[in-house]
């Protein structure tokens, strides 16, 4: 297994910065933020290291080089739209941004292409099911013809988009999800960050779902009992996410359970730990320590 980190959390800092500052301290490779340059509805949304719009073989052997020069990987293209927006205008959008950002992947020799699933939050799930088999089976289809296998993450979006939510939040949902669509070229980028304040057992479904787990965010949650007991879970300040090893997570556990599947890909630190925010100080020293506590679980 390889260890890397999501490149959104530090919007400021060039791919080219970007690049040898992570080989310098200890990252295999980086999950590359490829959002458009526009204002978006959640932090960090707006980020790209990699511009996709009118992206050429010029740039992709440029980002080829500067990688291969400093040791590094790209482990994924990252683009978490709601790809099933209500509004048909914003789901076009998206999807054809989508579809640049797998052009781009597939230049790049990247078999990996992050995304959600999407929702409307005031349709059930079986409805936004119904919405999902109308509309991925085209999109995994574009992928998967470009030689790039696509991923959903599973965190449920509940509190960033003002009428939708990410529907794939469940491992119920997962076996449905992969019933419509079987392709092995459709997987999971795994978050158990996620599961924690769902409620949700974040071991089991590592065995259950073992050939579709395609890459991994580290990512922690940490719980506030007190806190809870009084808000309920649909409180607020109850619980925020952490760095590994910082929050519920058993990573012993966890990383142990990989490597009983065979996993042996990457595991990528999506920082949105508040205790590490504020400067760009502050956000290395969140990263370097979570690679650092993460490389103590590893064998390889």
């Amino acid at each position: 297994m390889k260890i890397g980190f999501m490149t959104a959390c530090m919007p400021e800092i060039k791919l080219e910065e970007l690049v040898p500052w992570a080989s310098e301290n200890g990252f295999d490779r980086l999950e590359v933020a490829c959002w458009p340059d526009e204002p978006a509805e959640r932090a960090f949304g707006g980020v790209h290291h990699i511009k996709v719009e009118d992206f050429d073989s010029t740039r992709a052997e440029a980002i080829r080089a500067l990688f291969q020069k400093h040791a590094l990987e790209i482990s994924a293209l990252a683009y978490y739209p709601n790809n099933l927006d209500p509004d048909l205008g914003n789901r076009k959008k998206y999807h054809n941004h989508l579809r640049k950002v797998i052009d781009a992947a597939s230049m790049l020799g990247v078999d990996l292409v992050g995304t959600f699933i999407g929702g409307d939050k005031y349709k059930s799930i079986q409805q936004n099911l119904a919405e999902f088999e109308k509309v991925f089976p085209e999109i995994v289809d574009y992928a998967e013809r470009r030689k790039v296998k696509l991923m959903i993450e599973n965190c449920p979006m509940f509190d960033f988009w003002a009428t939708g939510y990410n529907v794939a939040f469940s491992p119920v949902v997962w076996k449905k999800m992969f019933e419509i669509i079987p392709s092995q070229n459709f997987g999971l980028n795994y978050d158990p960050s996620h599961f924690i304040f769902l409620g949700i057992d974040y071991l089991r479904p590592l065995k259950e779902f073992a050939d579709r787990i395609f890459h991994v965010h580290a990512k922690d949650a940490e719980v506030f009992e007190d806190v809870l007991k009084q808000a309920g879970i649909h409180g607020e300040g109850w619980w925020r996410y952490r760095m590994p090893g910082s929050g519920e997570v058993n990573w012993k556990k966890f990383v142990d359970m990989l490597y009983e599947i065979g996993f042996n890909g990457t595991i990528s630190i999506e920082h949105e730990d508040p205790t590490w925010w504020g400067t760009e100080e502050k956000v290395k020293t969140g990263l370097v320590m979570g690679q650092k506590y993460l490389r103590g679980l590893l064998l390889d």
